[in-house]
């Protein structure tokens, strides 16, 4: 039977948190201040996060607004009545004159009530001299204005147009010559009055106040003028300091600004709330801090240190041992002196310890033997398939007396055999791999050079040193040329491409094979996810059951449909898991 180690009751951490209780004597009263401030900030944050809403969804429907003027504005310059009358007015009767004008009016009314915010809609024909509104039917045009408006629209490239005090939107219709004057020009004026009354409906307290101000130009508006001074304080600071929630000093007051922004209108609208406001509801609790903090905050805070240094010290220092121990580290025992529960649960860790170790040194050896065993069976199923075409393309260039394209062969063929028949090591360079692939790719060339183009980009720097497996991208390129391109009578295409991604290298193999079908590939995905281990790996199995070992299971093949059509290989490795 195990001896419990708190042998005493002066020894357990109940004995010590209650002669911390007895000695609590100091009080903190200042966390009645940070309590106060606290509270004051959480009421300012969601004023300020319900106004912004507010004022987001303003600009929204503003903008929506806008938007549909700005269809409707479309659909008359597109109105075959209004372009009629444009370029045939001195030529209608005054019958077909009245109908036309009285069409155009009651589309100019209807338009007009479909808005809260549209003060007035004029149509100026500058041929014929004439206005058509909305509010004042016919009139003789203004051509000063006329002037004005033709220059907001040769200049002003923005959606909204100000001039004369007011905010306008402005469209024109043109003739088929260039530098000619417009046909006619549909201004709408905007009502001001309604818009700051909707200015006024976000002022939730009787002191606070919005207004409304445009991004590029002078234009101001505001709900009331007692916001005025407000304003020009406001446009006196700096961009930067302008925030979407931020402090204003004016006048020996302090104000909280909440603003939005939107880009479609160039507009902003800004909202502020004195300080005292925000801090009214609290001033009672003000008052009755103190007592709080001498009734509680003694206890919290002392009771707190005390139990950080008797309970959660000893713990976050058991934790600490336990991390260590999932990373690898058997050795780092706790060295303690303690007599307590935690100096039970220290030394029971340390005995567990010595027995983990033990058990992983026999299990953890035998398992990554075995692995290395099942590497090496892996590797040795790989075997040559070409060896067949290599003698006929040779017969070939013999029968032709190509000489030097003899000798060329030679030697490649006998690099891809030095290559895959030397068994030194299970792992080799990146570089070496990638230039035993393009040694089978050139011997591919001769046999298939007219009918067979390939892309084999050149291997970056960055990665070709890495240690892979032998024989991961040639068997990849043997199964493209096997299973797809010789079936090709012409316009073949073979690409291999190399990428890395922080610690992720993409080897992709892609071809435009042809006979592969939806079915076939989600067959090769299934395989690639369901490994008989009775069965003999070969091909794309082998080549991601090895990367699998080598790199760990988040390594290996990817098949997908290539871009160019037939099947995609993507070799993936993850170097952090190798480095572990």
């Amino acid at each position: 039977m195990i001896k419990f180690p708190a042998t005493s009751f002066k020894n357990s951490i109940y004995f010590r948190l209650l002669i911390t209780y007895v000695i609590v004597i100091f009080p903190i009263i200042l966390l009645g201040f940070y309590l106060y401030y606290w509270s004051y900030n959480n009421a300012s944050e969601d004023i300020s996060r319900a106004t912004v809403t507010q004022l987001n969804y303003y600009l929204e429907d503003l903008n929506r607004e806008v938007e549909w003027m700005e269809l409707q504005q479309f659909d008359f310059i597109e109105d075959s009545e209004l372009n009629k009358l444009a370029v045939t007015w001195e030529m209608m009767s005054s019958v077909e004159l009245r109908s036309s004008l009285t069409y155009l009016l009651h589309r100019l009314t209807s338009f007009k009530n479909s808005s809260a915010y549209i003060k007035d809609i004029n149509i100026h024909i500058g041929k014929n001299g004439k206005t058509i509104s909305a509010v004042h039917s016919v009139l003789d045009l203004d051509m000063k204005h006329y002037e004005a408006l033709q220059s907001k629209i040769n200049y002003n490239r923005e959606r909204l147009t100000y001039f004369d005090s007011s905010m306008h939107l402005i469209a024109a219709k043109y003739g088929g010559k260039k530098g000619q004057a417009p046909l006619f020009i549909i201004q709408i004026e905007f009502d001001l009055e309604k818009l700051s009354d909707s200015l006024k409906q976000m002022n939730l307290y009787t002191d606070s106040g919005a207004f409304l101000y445009s991004n590029t130009t002078d234009f101001r508006l505001m709900d009331s003028e007692q916001s005025k001074p407000i304003l020009q304080s406001y446009l006196m600071q700096t961009k930067e300091a302008r925030e979407k929630t931020s402090l204003l000093n004016h006048i020996g007051m302090r104000y909280h600004i909440d603003k939005a922004s939107s880009d479609n209108l160039n507009l902003t609208v800004v909202t502020y709330l004195p300080e005292e406001t925000v801090k009214r509801p609290l001033n009672f609790f003000y008052q009755w801090a103190w007592l709080f903090a001498l009734a509680s905050f003694i206890a919290i805070i002392v009771v707190s240190y005390f139990t950080y240094r008797f309970i959660h010290k000893p713990l976050l220092q058991f934790m600490q041992s336990f991390r260590r121990m999932e990373e690898g580290e058997l050795d780092s025992t706790i060295e303690h002196d303690k007599k307590d529960e935690f100096g039970y649960l220290y030394t029971r860790f340390n005995q567990m310890l010595v027995k983990l170790k033990t058990l992983i040194d026999q299990d953890y050896k035998q398992k990554m033997m075995m692995q290395r065993s099942e590497l090496k069976q892996l590797q040795s199923q790989i075997n040559p398939h070409f060896l067949y075409n290599s003698f006929f393309i040779l017969n070939s260039l013999a029968k032709t007396g190509d000489v030097d394209r003899i000798e060329q062969f030679t030697i490649m063929l006998g690099e891809y055999f030095r290559f895959i028949t030397r068994n030194s090591d299970d792992l080799v360079p990146m570089s070496e791999e990638t230039k035993h692939s393009r040694v089978y790719t050139e011997i591919q060339e001769l046999r298939f050079s007219r009918r067979i183009q390939v892309q084999f980009d050149e291997l970056p720097d960055e990665i070709a040193s890495i240690k892979v497996p032998r024989l991961i991208i040639q068997p990849l390129i043997e199964n493209a040329y096997e299973h797809s391109l010789e079936n090709k009578d012409e316009d073949g295409r073979l690409r291999v491409t190399f990428t890395r991604e922080n610690d992720d290298v993409f080897i992709r193999i892609e071809d435009n094979g042809e006979h592969l079908s939806d079915e076939k590939l989600e067959q090769l995905k299934l395989s690639l996810k369901h490994i008989d281990e009775s069965s003999e790996m070969t091909g794309i199995i082998n080549i991601h059951r090895r990367l699998v070992l080598t790199f760990g299971e988040a390594s290996g093949l990817k098949l997908e449909r290539s871009e160019l059509g037939g099947l995609q290989v993507t070799i993936h490795i993850q170097l952090n898991q190798l480095e572990h």
